[in-house]
């Protein structure tokens, strides 16, 4: 590569070095080894899945499957009840997704805000509550006492903020200029217009980040509704799968029919693949945005 100094030509050599030439191979296989251990255990799972009972007993199947079947998956859906929790989990993920970024993208807009008076406090108040919390049985007393059992508010209120989730947010806002704000202040825009038409459109990543991190943490939550829900038919699919993979396991202990055999010995992989789908589904459509709007938000402030 050849630049201009004056008069004179400067030649710019790329680093072609022997210690960056280690370096580059030696990422290069220490990365292929993250792909690897990451994926291999993935691949086993939806192996498993499809592979027959006495395959996954003898430790046959890898990447595989051995046996193929779909007894497993027949067995699992052919209960009604399993696509109501399916709904139920639906429902939820959707219904507490929304009302957590409501509540995170207006406090976090809060206190991005130095000026606010009383904003140490509460940062304060909001990073307390990641090292401390009331505990089990002060949380179900409250629950109960505020009438939220049997209730999908019982899964959604609990959880709808997520403070480290908050801080990012925060510090993706802080990062914003300012003098959009102001811009708009002078033009007669209010403090909720600024945050809908300013700001909320120039943070597209974090918030496709959040709702990413949000949507799968209710989605993928299975013991506070466990814990706040005695209805088999509020039951999220993940508590159904729970509760089947239990079902399977005492059949197995005690003694079973050559159905619930099979269904025992690869249904924990079958749980795994239900449950993974639609985060797999979602993931590559707010994947552009995911390291875009961590790294911003985490880095910035």
């Amino acid at each position: 590569m050849t630049a201009l100094s004056g008069d004179q030509p400067v030649t710019v050599k790329a680093d072609t070095s022997r210690g960056y030439r280690v370096f580059r191979v030696l990422n290069a296989v220490i990365l292929t080894g993250v792909v690897v251990i990451t994926l291999y255990p993935f691949l086993n799972i939806v192996a498993r899945s499809f592979s027959d009972e006495t395959a996954i007993r003898s430790g046959q199947v890898n990447l595989l499957p051995r046996g193929f079947t779909l007894s497993t998956y027949a067995y699992v859906s052919a209960d009604p009840t399993f696509w109501i929790n399916y709904r139920n989990t639906i429902v939820y993920t959707v219904v507490a997704t929304v009302i957590a970024m409501v509540l995170t993208t207006c406090y976090a807009y809060v206190l991005s805000k130095k000026h606010l008076r009383g904003r140490k406090f509460l940062i304060g108040v909001a990073v307390f509550t990641m090292f401390f919390s009331g505990g089990l049985i002060p949380n179900y007393v409250l629950i109960t006492s505020l009438g939220l059992k049997d209730s999908i508010w019982a899964v959604v209120l609990p959880n709808a903020v997520n403070v480290f989730n908050l801080l990012i947010m925060k510090a993706f806002f802080e990062g914003l200029p300012v003098e959009l704000e102001e811009a708009a202040a002078i033009d007669g825009m209010s403090t909720y217009g600024i945050l809908l038409r300013i700001v909320l459109p120039l943070s597209k990543a974090v918030i496709a980040t959040m709702v990413l991190f949000y949507a799968v943490a209710f989605w993928n939550s299975w013991f506070t509704a466990f814990l706040y829900m005695s209805q088999s038919d509020l039951f999220p699919v993940t508590v159904f799968l729970r509760n089947l993979i239990a079902g399977a396991t005492t059949a197995t202990s005690v003694g079973a029919d050559a159905t619930d055999m099979t269904a025992a010995a690869n249904i924990k992989s079958v749980t795994m693949v239900l449950t993974m789908l639609p985060i797999i589904g979602i993931y590559p459509f707010v994947q552009r945005y995911f390291v875009s709007g961590v790294l911003i938000g985490a880095v910035k402030g």
